[in-house]
């Protein structure tokens, strides 16, 4: 008897519950897409296979036994995870469903991917969407690790070509802002000599935003300021800005979020001699691993925000 419970067929599973659910047979074969002399049959041939009845005829409907009570709970429960089983994979191979895990640097996320993401689950809410945001460096250590379905990031210096397709982006500008009461803030156009002591925010060594600052002092033979606070992380530079005359090393992206509805805050741009310029960022997918058709759905808005088929 156990060895015929474990074998029972889906089918036969659908009928008991909804036997169970209808309390007449006909509405039963009905639900189950049969008719109902093939459901009458099924039904006694499982109680025949059993010994045992699962439902008492009465001529008001059909009543569970104990026994069939027992049964009926667990076909229930079957017969959902099997159409939840379904719903899944279609869903996943339609992109309605799924997970897609994405990463991008700060300027990727802001103007293609969270409005891409925003889209998707508009389009597709059960979709599961994972995003982080960080460096560059980190996103291609955890794009080798095979973290992630793509990357809005900069390659570096090593050669990717043969493992990732790679589709360029966009330029980045590196900006300069401050908090309205700066004492720097209105003077016009400004060179790097006359800000290099004030007190700076800006990332790291190694960041590609540093980098590029670097280059402009370097090319004005202006030495680094030594007076900075390291960070990456917008709400920290956020923090910083609100309480103290920083100079924030920002890009367009992170001063459209700020200066734009509905934040905007009480901040201005310098407007600098020069225009400094980040090496672009590019959408990154590796070759050797088939994405869903989440994913594929969420690249596709990613690269119609950034403009490219």
């Amino acid at each position: 008897m156990t060895l015929y419970l474990r074998s029972l067929r889906p089918v036969q599973l659908r009928l008991i519950a909804a036997v169970a659910r209808h309390g007449k047979l006909r509405l039963a074969a009905d639900s189950c897409g049969m008719t109902t002399p093939a459901a009458s049959r099924m039904l006694a041939d499982i109680e025949s296979q059993l010994d045992a009845a699962l439902f008492e005829r009465t001529p008001k409907g059909m009543l569970l036994t104990s026994v069939g009570a027992v049964l009926a709970k667990h076909a229930r429960k079957l017969v959902f995870d099997i159409d939840q089983m379904a719903k899944e994979f279609d869903a996943h191979l339609d992109g309605t469903g799924g997970a897609v895990h994405v990463g991008a640097v700060t300027g990727g996320a802001l103007a293609a991917t969270i409005p891409a993401i925003l889209q998707l689950k508009q389009e597709a809410p059960m979709v599961d969407v994972s995003l982080d945001v960080s460096s560059s460096a980190q996103l291609m250590r955890g794009m080798e690790a095979g973290a992630y379905d793509f990357t809005l990031s900069r390659v570096g210096p090593h050669d990717y070509s043969r493992n990732l397709d790679i589709h360029p982006a966009r330029d980045e500008a590196v900006l300069l802002m401050v908090r309205r009461s700066h004492p720097m803030a209105g003077r016009g156009k400004v060179s790097l000599s006359e800000l290099r002591d004030q007190l700076w925010t800006m990332q790291v060594r190694g960041a590609p935003i540093r980098h590029a600052l670097e280059i402009a002092f370097h090319e004005e033979g202006v030495a680094l300021p030594e007076n900075l606070i390291k960070t990456a992380s917008v709400v920290a530079i956020m923090a910083l800005l609100r309480d103290s005359d920083v100079i924030a090393v920002v890009t367009q992206e992170v001063v459209d979020l700020l200066l734009a509805p509905p934040y905007d805050a009480d901040l201005v741009l310098l407007d600098t001699e020069r225009s400094i310029m980040i090496e672009p960022y590019h959408v990154l997918r590796p070759r050797d691993r088939v994405m869903s058709a989440a994913g594929e759905r969420l690249l596709a808005l990613v690269l119609q925000r950034l403009g490219r088929d």
